[in-house]
């Protein structure tokens, strides 16, 4: 038997491996879609509802699947999330058709909303809540490694190969974690949900938590964040390539700089925050990256300043996110946890869908500029909630840290 030590580093790598698989996958279709429209003979237009028919499932089962952890367990969740996503990217080497590949995307879409909110809520049930912020941190940077190392690959294989090869080569390491899970990672010893599952019980829990002030301003925050992200980013390559005339080598160099940056910052943030406090770092990352999206259009005239800025707003990214969400593992007792961490998850993916339609029109009438200014609005406000409208928990105070180690079922 591992130690207790090993048992969480364990813990961390399934965990970190499943975040892995499931984000690179998502990432993924982007860089590949033209060889998908090449192969299927799908337009552009037709090509964007790939992406839209996986954000749509997963917020959808994201929300279905809270209630579920509550009352199951994340373990059992994590188990048939995991199994089911692997099978979906499995069966996307069946895709021979535009019809067949967008229900694959469906159903992984299904898949990563089942695993999504339970993966942090899990977090929130096995460390206290002094620790994680550093677990947090390093399971996240699973999504930094996946723009280093996944996509990269999987932009070579589906180039030189088969556009369905990334898919199963995810589908692989998602495998891979499952066993991880079902041999490493137990049941947290917290309280669940005694009552029974029922879609009026659950809707009026959801209900319940928009109408409760810190939680209701935490998924707003969620929103913020997202659509921020959106509005930046999506447009960013598009606007470098149109003024300064550069490569997609050159875009996709930015953006394993970019996830460089995100490995380095995304455990140090997290564990700064178990010391600092959660709402410093947020705060100052949001000014941080304001400040970033403000400067952007005026100062970047060149790639090395590009490299910098995009650097500079990944760690401002990464000293959000693992703070955030360990804030948000407090504000509810774990029988409501997985609940409020699907509802964020949903309403994050609200927030990015949003920027993007949000980002396409104002970039088309007003230029990249309006891209900027919106985003850095809305990470300032972002930043105005978080003082005013959450609190810093405290680690003693929280109900259930008692119960927050992990024992063997």
């Amino acid at each position: 038997m591992p130690s207790e030590r090993s048992r969480t580093y364990l813990v961390l790598l399934a965990l970190w491996l499943m975040v892995f698989s499931a984000s690179s996958q998502v990432i993924i279709v982007s860089p590949i879609l033209p060889r998908i429209g090449e192969a299927l003979g799908v337009g552009e237009a037709l090509q964007g509802l790939l992406i839209t028919s996986y954000g749509l499932m997963l917020s959808v089962f994201a929300l279905i699947t809270g209630p579920i952890s509550d009352r199951v367990g994340r373990r059992r969740v994590l188990l048939y999330g995991t199994s089911f996503t692997a099978l979906a990217l499995l069966l996307h080497g069946l895709a021979d058709t535009y019809a067949l590949l967008l229900t694959m995307r469906a159903l992984a879409g299904a898949g990563g909303g089942i695993l999504s909110g339970a993966a942090v809520a899990y977090v929130g049930d096995y460390f206290p809540y002094e620790r994680r912020g550093w677990a947090n941190g390093w399971i996240m940077s699973g999504i930094a490694f996946g723009q280093i190392l996944g996509i990269p690959l999987g932009t070579v294989l589906a180039d030189w190969v088969d556009f369905r090869v990334p898919f199963l080569m995810f589908g692989g390491t998602m495998a891979v974690a499952w066993g991880l899970i079902w041999l490493y990672v137990p049941q947290p010893d917290v309280d669940l949900d005694p009552q029974r599952l029922s879609l009026k019980r659950s809707l009026l829990r959801y209900a319940d938590l928009l109408k409760t002030p810190d939680t209701a301003i935490a998924t707003v925050v969620y929103f913020l964040m997202f659509f921020s992200i959106g509005l930046y980013v999506i447009y960013l390559p598009t606007w470098l390539e149109r003024t300064l005339l550069v490569s997609g080598e050159e875009v996709a160099s930015l953006f394993l700089v970019g996830g460089l940056a995100n490995v380095v910052a995304g455990p140090l943030a997290g564990r700064l925050s178990d010391s600092w406090g959660r709402k410093p770092l947020i705060v100052v990352s949001c000014l941080g990256l304001g400040l970033i999206m403000l400067a952007t259009t005026y100062v970047v005239d060149g790639m090395l300043v590009a490299y910098g800025f995009f650097a500079a707003a990944m760690v401002m990214v990464a000293m959000r996110i693992s703070p955030l969400q360990s804030l948000l593992s407090a504000l509810v007792p774990a029988r409501r946890r997985g609940l409020l961490m699907s509802l964020a998850v949903a309403i994050g993916q609200v927030g990015i869908s949003i920027g993007a339609a949000v980002a396409g029109l104002a970039f088309t009438k007003y230029g990249y500029l309006s891209n900027t200014v919106i985003g850095a609005v809305a990470i300032l406000l972002m930043a105005w909630l978080v003082v005013v409208g959450l609190p810093e928990p405290d680690a003693s105070r929280e109900t259930d840290v008692s119960l927050a180690r992990a024992r063997s079922s």
